[in-house]
């Protein structure tokens, strides 16, 4: 019997569709500001902090690098309720977020920050500015400008790894899904559909921290226009 596609009947599905699609933003926006703040400080305190604190920030880098999100998520979700620790779903999605983030930002930003020659570092010392006037001033935007494309990126990669939150019950946008999947026992269609809007959405969001970075960032609007050969 060959398999009859019909997509009308999501149409009654629209309100909870769109409610995920909210909540997947929600997420990706309560992690994007707090997971870049703390991969600064995890770049920086890597590069100029002392051993114990450097390898330990490394060491958690590698751990969150190299392990699955979906297992950081259990771990805050359902771990720390073993020991009488509960995490609502949605909190646990964004603390889970923020670590992994945090973790990949922070290994960008390194490498921005590595990449700055010593010779502007010496020069603000020459100037009587203090270590933590050429992290603000210096170091740390030269850095942002730099690997502003990569961070973008990252940040489009968060908003599709929102998904994995459906496995603890967030009613995210494939959280959705699943259930009108399972309600309706079609979900071919339901996942089409759902693909479509991840599209849009990580489209979206490209276009808007690149449309911004661009004002932000002389030299990054030069790059994107001449298509990243500047």
């Amino acid at each position: 019997m060959t398999y009859q596609f019909d997509f009308s009947f999501l149409q009654q599905y629209w309100p909870d569709l769109l409610r995920g699609v909210w909540l997947t933003i929600r997420m990706t926006l309560l992690a994007t500001v707090p997971g870049f703040v703390l991969g600064v400080a995890l770049a920086v305190g890597r590069l100029h902090g002392n051993k114990p604190l450097s390898a330990a920030i490394r060491s958690y880098i590698e751990v969150i690098r190299n392990t699955p999100l979906v297992l950081q998520v259990f771990w805050i979700f359902f771990g720390l309720a073993a020991i009488r620790m509960h995490v609502p779903a949605l909190e646990a999605a964004v603390v889970a977020l923020i670590v992994n983030v945090s973790a990949y930002t922070a290994e960008i930003m390194r490498a921005g920050l590595e990449s700055i020659h010593d010779s502007q570092v010496e020069a603000a010392s020459c100037l009587a500015m203090s270590r933590t006037q050429v992290l603000w001033y210096i170091e740390i935007p030269q850095a942002v400008e730099k690997m502003y494309p990569a961070l973008v990126s990252q940040f489009m990669l968060m908003l599709l790894a929102t998904s994995i939150m459906s496995q603890i019950s967030a009613d995210e946008l494939t959280g959705v899904a699943d259930l009108i999947q399972s309600i309706t026992f079609r979900g071919f269609e339901a996942y089409a559909v759902i693909a479509v809007i991840y599209l849009v959405l990580a489209s979206g969001l490209r276009v808007l921290l690149l449309s911004a970075g661009s004002l932000l960032f002389p030299r990054l609007r030069t790059t994107l226009a001449t298509g990243g050969r500047a």
